[in-house]
C-alpha cells in the first residue's frame, strides 16, 4: 500500500511539474572569481533562456541592428592602435585600502554609489591610461565579494579616483540598481557578469549571459536593466536590457573549440543589450592567450539574422530583483521550482564606438 501511495505521489508531482516547467528555466553553476560567485545561481544573468518564447518584436529588433552584420569580439590579445582590447578586471585582497571617489563635471553623482572604494592606483583602465573612451575600471574584493565599477575613471595624484559614474554590487545578492539609475554601464547593469573571460573558455563552459552593444537603442529599458540612454521612441528598436540568443539550429561544429564555447553560451544564455556602441559588439576581458585572428574571422561568420530576441518576462519574480524564476533538478527527470526567497537584503581587433 505504501509503495502504491508513493508511486501515485510521484505521478502527481510529475503532472504538476509538467504543467509549470515551461515557465521556468534551468539554473547554472554560477561563475566564480576570487572565490566569489559572480551573482547567485538563480540570477537572471546566470539563467538559461534557450527554452523561452520569442519577444513579440524579435524580427524588427534584428532588422534594426543589422541582420547581415557579423558578431564582432570587442576583446582580444595585445594592442590595437596602442590600446589594450577589452574591459579589464582585477581582484584585490580583503585588506585593500579604500580611497575617495570624486565625480567629474559631466558625471552622475546622484545616480552613483559614493566611495571610498578599494581601488588601487594602478588598477587597469579600459583602453589603457591614455584612453579617451569609456575608461571602465572593474575591481572585485576578496572576502567581501563586492564588485566595484567605475565609468570614465581617472586616477588622481593623491590616490583617489575621479569618475563620471560608479556602482557597487554584492555578488552574493540579487539587488539591482535603483530604478532609473545608471551604473558604470548605460543600461544600469553590472559589467563584469557579462564579460567573455578566457579562463571560462579554456575550462570549456560559459554559464552566463554576455554583454553586447548596439548603435541605436530605444528610449526604454526592460528587466533587469534600469536605465536608458537614447531619445529614440521607435518601438522596433531594441531597448536596454533586451535579451537575444543564437538560434538553436545554428551549426557550431566546424568552429574552433574556443569559439564553440562562446557560441554555445550564446545559444543557452544569450546576450543582453548593455550600452550604445558598435552593432553586435561582444564584450570580453583582454587576455594575451586570445587568438585575435580566430576570434575575428570565425565570429564574423555568425550574422545578426542568426539571432532571435527573447521574452524573459516569465522569469521575473520581483522587478527590483535580479532573481529569476528557475527550476532545479530534484530527480533526473523532474523539475521543481525554487521558493520565492528575497535575497536582496542589504590579429587586430578594432575597438567599439560608443555614443
Amino acid at each position: 500500500m505504501r509503495r502504491r501511495i508513493w508511486l501515485c505521489l510521484i505521478c502527481l508531482t510529475t503532472l504538476l511539474v509538467a504543467d509549470v516547467a515551461g515557465a521556468g528555466a534551468r539554473p547554472s553553476t554560477p561563475p566564480v572569481l576570487a572565490d566569489c560567485p559572480v551573482l547567485p545561481a538563480d540570477n537572471i544573468w546566470n539563467t538559461r533562456v534557450d527554452q523561452l518564447p520569442l519577444a513579440a518584436r524579435s524580427a524588427a529588433y534584428i532588422a534594426s541592428i543589422g541582420p547581415t552584420r557579423g558578431i564582432h569580439p570587442d576583446f582580444g590579445a595585445g594592442l590595437y592602435e596602442g590600446h589594450p582590447i577589452g574591459i579589464p578586471l582585477i581582484t584585490v585582497p580583503a585588506g585593500q585600502p579604500s580611497v575617495p571617489i570624486v565625480f567629474g563635471p559631466d558625471g552622475y553623482p546622484d545616480e552613483s554609489d559614493s566611495g571610498p572604494f578599494p581601488i588601487p592606483a594602478n588598477a587597469p583602465i579600459e583602453g589603457g591610461p591614455d584612453s579617451d573612451g569609456d575608461r571602465h575600471v572593474l575591481v572585485v574584493q576578496e572576502g567581501s565579494c563586492r564588485l566595484y565599477e567605475l565609468y570614465r575613471a581617472f586616477p588622481q595624484d593623491n590616490g583617489s579616483w575621479q569618475a563620471d559614474a560608479s556602482a557597487v554590487y554584492d555578488l552574493n545578492l540579487h539587488a539591482l540598481r535603483p530604478d532609473t539609475w545608471t551604473s558604470a554601464d548605460a543600461a544600469g547593469l553590472p559589467i563584469l557578469p557579462g564579460l567573455v573571460r578566457y579562463d571560462e573558455v579554456v575550462a570549456g563552459a560559459i554559464n552566463h549571459a554576455l554583454r553586447f552593444t548596439i548603435q541605436n537603442t530605444q528610449r526604454a529599458y526592460v528587466w533587469p536593466a534600469r536605465h536608458y540612454a537614447s531619445s529614440n521612441t521607435n518601438l522596433n528598436v531594441a531597448p536596454m536590457g533586451q535579451r537575444f540568443r543564437l538560434r538553436a539550429d545554428f551549426p557550431i561544429g566546424d568552429f574552433a573549440p574556443e569559439v564553440q564555447v562562446i557560441l554555445l553560451a550564446l545559444k543557452q544564455y544569450g546576450i543582453i543589450v548593455a550600452d550604445n556602441g558598435g552593432n553586435w559588439f561582444l564584450s570580453g576581458a583582454p587576455d594575451e592567450r586570445w587568438n585575435n585572428d580566430v576570434l575575428v574571422e570565425e565570429l564574423a561568420r555568425v550574422k545578426g539574422a542568426d539571432f532571435e530576441a527573447v521574452d524573459v518576462s516569465s522569469l521575473q519574480i520581483d522587478p527590483d530583483s535580479g532573481q529569476a524564476r528557475v527550476a532545479i533538478d530534484f530527480t533526473p527527470t523532474h523539475w521543481f521550482y525554487l521558493p520565492n526567497v528575497d535575497r536582496n537584503a542589504g590579429g587586430t581587433i578594432p575597438p567599439s564606438t560608443t555614443d
